[in-house]
């Protein structure tokens, strides 16, 4: 399974909209803008897809965490 495809499939089971992702990687200092989510989302053979890296993939996995739990104390 790929990044892009585990990352849709968070997407869909915490019901998330672009906006909501955009919040969750700003928590985590990574700015990224609605159409680069939008490439992500795309199908391979789409000539605007972006393949969702690993780092990529870790930045939103700790957002989401930050988002959840609240941030981490020292």
């Amino acid at each position: 399974m790929s990044n892009n495809e585990v990352f849709k499939k968070l997407r869909v089971a915490l019901q998330l909209r672009n906006e909501d992702i955009v919040e969750i990687m700003k928590l985590v200092g990574f700015n990224i803008r609605k159409s680069e989510l939008t490439d992500i989302f795309r199908a391979e053979d789409h000539p605007k897809f972006k393949k969702c890296g690993d780092q990529f993939l870790r930045n939103f996995l700790n957002g989401l965490v930050i988002k959840m739990r609240g941030p981490k104390e020292d």
